[in-house]
């Protein structure tokens, strides 16, 4: 049988200092950056999904939490993604995955850990469900939590739906951190592309003045050059 320590091990064996370094810098895990702390190995996403779907079957949602427990962001990447896969494939898991997830969203800890998993559990847990959760989230003093939030309304999007991201938008609309802006003006942009253009136009006829104006160039990037042109020139 397979367990935690092989996945360890792997990581352990395929681990690049010099790739480390450079993923330490580009997460921003720098002192008073948003990363601050964290580790990494030096291994490739790829490589990563490579030991999810080999181990996924035989890794326990209780060996998948202590995964995520680790300092180093691959493994909690894996621990994450191995969520997700089981989350998916084994109906029996979700409500188990679910409450594993929001519990340790301490563990979920810069953007990539949110974007990759956010939309595949939260979202999907609670598709007919209230939406409480991610309104709490969108509330909270929690960087990531507010990610989360915003993210998880991915899985809506893609389904032609954009109630739930509009909402979240308006919450997030005057939040001071860069990276819930990029998150924020990225899901515009999706529903505008997936589901009405008219939504996210009628968003940004509302809201232009009161967007950073990073959440504004992440939104209009799709739109034709006029109508960028256009909303740029009406942000004060």
């Amino acid at each position: 049988m397979y367990g935690v320590q092989d996945i360890r091990d792997i990581f352990r064996r395929h681990a690049d200092p010099e790739k480390a370094k450079i993923l330490q810098r580009f997460f921003k895990t720098g002192k008073g950056e948003y990363g601050e702390g964290d580790v990494f190995l030096g291994i490739k996403v790829p490589d990563i999904r490579v030991v999810v779907r080999q181990y996924w079957k035989e890794t326990s949602l209780e060996e998948a939490t202590e995964l995520l427990h680790s300092k180093y962001h691959e493994a909690r990447l894996c621990a994450l993604l191995i969520l997700v896969a089981r989350f998916n494939k084994i109906a029996s898991d979700r409500d188990k995955v679910f409450k594993i997830y929001i519990s340790n969203t301490k563990f979920i800890n810069n953007w990539d850990l949110v974007d990759l998993t956010a939309g595949h559990i939260i979202g999907a847990y609670l598709e007919v469900k209230p939406k409480d959760l991610l309104y709490k989230f969108a509330k909270s003093n929690d960087l990531w939590q507010k990610r989360i939030a915003i993210l998880a309304t991915f899985y809506y999007i893609y389904k032609g739906e954009s109630k739930e991201t509009i909402k979240i938008a308006k919450m997030l609309l005057c939040d001071p951190n860069d990276l819930i802006h990029k998150a924020v003006g990225w899901m515009l942009r999706e529903v505008g592309k997936r589901c009405d253009q008219k939504i996210l136009t009628d968003f940004l006829d509302e809201h232009v003045n009161e967007m950073p104006r990073t959440m504004l160039r992440y939104a209009i990037e799709r739109l034709d050059e006029k109508q960028r042109l256009h909303y740029l020139g009406k942000k004060l």
